[in-house]
């Protein structure tokens, strides 16, 4: 038995909270809360009469830590999955250090607007301490090791898709197939058509920024840094075809660089097709990806913060996307003394997503794992004081429940088949 709160409502959350509520074993109760309480009511709804989950809902502003411990207080839980935005990723963490409760989430910490001054002098540090300028990166939750160790709660970051089964993929295969894994390639294919002229599989406020940003790789020990979109390459996914793919900076780099003894180096790859990419930097020429407040008939406005008002929801794109999703990862290495490559991957379709729990791929594979890792920490397989990224952990039972919740996976041996690009 355990008690879960859950702060966020959107689709990742919709899917982690479907999935928990086929759980029902192990979260006999869950709290939803966000800043829309609305939005939770209907879900829990929605989902009244298919589960013995027993659910309750709240009215949380996660950007406010006494909020958040008072919830926490009020409703006891065992622990809390944050599936909101990355940028309140550091008050919960505060929220679970007050109240003795552990923490789970999906993606690493950014600061909401890094033009701010006062975050731009701490983020213009940090990115020259770490060597890299990306918006994003793990040494703000890094930071709380020690106070979690002492508090005596779990913190497990990162337990969505990518982050998350990738890096458990990159554990599974140095624990079975690898004596040493030299290089990383994730590959994050979308397959999938919703019919709109520009949309955004997820929150718009973070993937515009992720995208538009500097990418950069790890290799030999140290960071290389690459302009946005600079490096492109094809690469033919099982089950979804050939595919443009570009080279980003994405968070998994980091701890898997940290976590993976040997690797030589570690790359992050994502498909984009022309006319999002031709959006995307019309946007940015404009300034509508700018996170400065600016004047408008005298209201302030954030113009990325508009823009995301003005796109459809990533939530309401289920019913309309076709075609899926191929997320894996390529190793090398050597085993026994032999050279070795190795590709892991999974394929999920749109369309039964949406049949199964009313969303889209993208929403599921991020939704399924945050459920996964909740149930990891609470069931105690993945346990201990401190602040953890996935891949410190047992890959095995993370890699048994993805089989079983929905995200099957598959271990390619053929080096016919597994092309690695240099």
């Amino acid at each position: 038995m355990s008690r879960l709160l859950v702060i966020g409502c959107g689709g990742v959350a919709s899917v982690a909270i479907h999935k928990c509520c086929q759980n029902s074993e192990v979260f006999t109760d869950i709290c939803i809360a966000s800043r829309t309480k609305e939005k939770c009511d209907a879900l829990k709804d929605k989902l009244a009469g298919t589960t013995k989950t027993r659910i309750e809902t709240a009215k949380v502003d996660a950007d406010h830590v006494d909020e958040v411990i008072a919830l926490i207080k009020d409703y006891k839980p065992d622990a809390v999955l944050n599936v909101a935005l990355p940028y309140q990723d550091l008050t919960i963490m505060d929220a679970c250090l007050a109240t003795g409760v552990d923490y789970i989430d999906t993606a690493n910490f950014e600061p909401e607007n890094t033009d701010d001054p006062e975050w731009k002098a701490i983020y213009e540090k940090r990115c020259k301490e770490l060597g890299f300028t990306a918006l994003f990166d793990y040494s703000w939750q890094w930071d709380y090791k020690e106070r979690f160790e002492k508090a005596n709660i779990t913190a497990l970051l990162g337990t969505g898709f990518d982050p998350g089964v990738t890096s458990v993929f990159s554990a599974y295969a140095l624990k079975h197939y690898f004596d040493e894994i030299h290089t990383i390639d994730i590959l994050d294919c979308n397959g999938g058509d919703h019919g709109y002229p520009f949309a955004t599989n997820f929150n718009p406020e973070i993937n515009l920024r992720e995208v538009s940003s500097n990418g950069s790789y790890w290799e030999e020990g140290r960071w290389i840094e690459t302009e946005p979109m600079e490096i492109k390459s094809r690469y033919h996914f099982p089950q979804v075809g050939e595919k443009d793919m570009y080279l980003l900076h994405h968070e998994e780099i980091e701890s898997l660089a940290k976590n993976i003894p040997g690797v030589k180096r570690i790359r992050f790859f994502m498909t984009f097709g022309q006319s999002y990419l031709t959006h995307m930097k019309c946007l940015e020429n404009v300034g509508m990806l700018s996170t400065s407040p600016v004047m408008f008939n005298g209201q302030e406005i954030v113009p990325i913060q508009f823009l995301k008002a003005l796109l459809p929801d990533p939530a309401s794109l289920g019913p309309r996307t076709k075609g899926k999703t191929n997320i894996g990862c390529i190793f090398t290495g050597v085993k026994d003394g032999k050279e070795k490559t190795i590709y892991i991957y999974n394929v999920c379709d749109h369309e039964e997503c949406y049949k199964e729990v009313e969303s889209q791929a993208i929403s599921y594979t991020t939704g399924v794992p945050a459920m996964i890792g909740a149930m990891m920490v609470v069931t105690g397989q993945w346990k201990n004081p401190g602040v953890f990224n996935v891949e410190e952990f047992d890959p095995d039972p993370y890699m048994e429940a993805l089989n079983k919740w929905g995200l099957p996976w598959v271990v390619c041996e053929d080096p016919e088949t597994v092309t690695v690009w240099r």
